[in-house]
């Protein structure tokens, strides 16, 4: 995976040189010029223009605008109302660069400009990643193993269409073999609010974490397949607004694993079983009001997430899981930004076998300094906290780049310090035994000073020297993911 990153840094850059072409050029009206600013003064918008999308069909873009020709607006919320298209639009991820501006076309009447530079947007993307949740993971607990690496091909066709829709098709091997293929659909309807996913996988691995002891995860490893694992979902969106999105799923899996495994730990699956079969239904919301959903500096995010497994009686799990989220991003000035992130777990504790276990350390969702650990539960309180001071920004023109899509090099480095706070109650099982309690049923936290190094197609690189309650002389930590 790293070195997949560090090729990726080298190869991929943000951000394409809009160029408005002359024959589009012709249509447009003057420039917006300096004038004597009344905030009440209403404006009508004359027409909306887009340039620069080869691919992307108009439609998927003027779905993100709030203005339409014919509407109106006061000229003191006109800058408010374009940032915040310009952040829609980017945060589609189809594009590099996005400009939304106003130019004059007569006293009281404006044009919409939007210009655009196009994401490059088929990846046969080669896999050489860690099997592991993290970095520091697979450096510190399993002494950096080449032999835990995943390699093999990861095919992306976004913007399929010009519609905004995805195809993924995965071929992994190496320490976890798994294929799967994913078709989503944003956009069924005129209006674009209703969307429909598709996904399939198979996994066959020859390895598989069977315990937690300690808190860190414990693989068996054999010459054979250990599980076999087939699922298929299906998914329903709906985006109310610009901001809202609302998600069904309904999906199915099976799971095989042999005979060693449940010797190893006979609560893997319930029963005594080496077969397990289960529905699962979940509901999500999102709200998200961020600026830059990939690295945010401004707004906020609401999650929520109900998954229930086991529909019918039949099922081989049941269990309810709740989930809620909310991140803040404040820009304080100087540039300097403070962001906090709230998380909440709750899910059902009867007779859960182990592989559908909860923990803090999954989905990014750990407490800093921790990263080497597990710390499974039912039930799980997180909040992080952020101040980052921005201290160098700049981007590249590479005008010999012979591709488009790949002209401009970004770079933004931020200087950072943090804290975070964590409680997770221990399953009964693990209290009956007496194993996997040394961070359970306690409170947890985590501070530390770093550096976030963000660039190419939405990459951040994390570089973290964090201390905690265990560690107060402090350790090093680097991942390649958002915080929140």
């Amino acid at each position: 995976m790293l070195a997949w990153l560090l090729i990726g840094v080298a190869m991929i850059t943000t951000g394409a040189r809009a160029q408005v072409r002359d024959s589009v050029a012709a249509t447009i009206a003057a420039e917006v010029k300096p004038r004597d600013t009344i905030p009440n003064r209403i404006l009508r918008v004359n027409r909306v223009i887009i340039i620069g999308n080869k691919v992307t069909r108009n439609r998927i873009i003027e779905r993100e605008l709030s203005l339409k020709p014919g509407d109106t607006i006061r000229q003191q919320n006109l800058p408010g109302t374009l940032q915040w298209d310009k952040n829609k639009l980017y945060n589609l991820r189809l594009f590099n660069t996005v400009s939304v501006r106003a130019l004059e076309f007569s006293e009281d009447e404006i044009d919409i400009l939007v210009e655009l530079t196009e994401r490059w947007y088929i990846f046969p993307a080669p896999i050489f990643e860690l099997s592991d949740r993290n970095f520091n993971e697979w450096w510190n607990n399993y002494n950096h193993d080449l032999s835990r690496i995943n390699y093999g091909v990861r095919i992306y066709k976004n913007n399929f269409r010009g519609r905004n829709e995805t195809l993924r098709f995965t071929a992994q091997f190496g320490f976890t073999r798994k294929f799967d293929i994913q078709y989503r659909i944003p956009n069924l309807d005129r209006k674009q609010k209703h969307g429909l996913s598709f996904n399939f996988d198979y996994g066959a691995p020859k390895n598989l974490a069977v315990k937690t002891q300690d808190h860190k995860l414990v693989f068996l490893r054999e010459d054979k397949v250990v599980r076999t694992t087939f699922g298929a979902s299906v998914g329903y969106s709906y985006r109310k607004s610009f901001y809202e999105m609302h998600g069904l799923s309904l999906g199915y899996r099976e799971n095989t694993v042999v005979d060693t495994v449940l010797q190893i730990n006979p609560i893997y699956f319930n029963g005594g079983k080496t077969t397990q079969r289960f529905w699962t239904f979940s509901y999500s919301f999102s709200s998200e009001r961020r600026d830059v959903v990939m690295y945010p500096l401004k707004g906020y995010q609401f999650t929520g997430y109900i998954n229930k497994t086991g529909i019918l009686p039949t099922d081989d799990v049941n269990q309810l899981e709740i989930n809620l989220t909310y991140a803040r991003h404040w820009p304080l000035g100087s540039d300097f930004f403070l962001s906090n992130f709230s998380s909440l777990l709750w899910s059902t504790t009867t007779n859960q076998p182990y592989n559908v276990f909860n923990a803090l350390g999954y989905r990014n969702q750990l407490i800093r300094g921790f990263e080497n650990y597990v710390i499974e539960g039912p039930e799980f309180a997180l909040n992080k906290t952020t101040l980052k001071k921005r201290i160098f920004y700049k981007t590249w023109t590479l005008n010999d780049m012979p591709i488009e899509q790949f002209n401009y090099l970004p770079l933004a480095i931020y200087l950072k310090t943090f804290a975070d706070f964590g409680y997770v109650k221990n399953y009964p099982y693990y209290d009956e035994k007496g194993f996997n309690t040394e961070f359970s049923n306690r409170f947890l936290s985590g501070g530390g000073f770093g550096i976030d190094v963000v660039t190419a197609y939405d990459l951040a690189l994390r570089f973290e020297y964090t201390f905690t309650q265990q560690k107060p002389t402090g350790a090093f930590f680097f991942n390649v993911r958002k915080e929140f």
